[in-house]
C-alpha cells in the first residue's frame, strides 16, 4: 500500500472535514533522508473537530498517534499543519 493511502486511512479515525496528504519527496531528492522511494517526505493538511481543543503539541501526538509508529517510522519527514 502507498504511504499516501496509508496516511490517508490511519486519519480517517479523527473524522476530518479537511485532508490533503502532500508528496514533497521530489522537492528533497538527493537530500539528507532522500531514501529514492519518492514517499519519504511528507505534508499534511488537516482539519477535525477530534483537534480543535487541543494545544499545539497534543495535536501533533494525536495524529502521530494515529498514524502509529510503524509509519511514522518509514517517513523521514512530515510536515503538519492543522487548520
Amino acid at each position: 500500500m502507498a504511504i499516501e493511502t496509508e496516511i490517508r486511512t490511519a486519519l480517517e479515525k479523527l473524522s476530518p472535514t479537511h485532508l490533503e496528504v502532500i508528496n514533497e519527496s521530489a522537492k528533497h531528492r538527493g537530500h539528507a533522508g532522500d531514501d529514492g522511494s519518492g514517499e519519504s517526505h511528507w505534508r499534511i493538511v488537516i482539519a477535525a473537530p477530534a483537534l480543535a481543543d487541543k494545544t499545539r503539541i497534543a495535536r501533533h501526538r494525536t495524529i502521530h498517534a494515529a498514524l502509529g509508529a510503524d509509519l511514522i517510522g518509514r517517513i523521514h519527514a512530515l510536515a503538519i499543519d492543522i487548520q
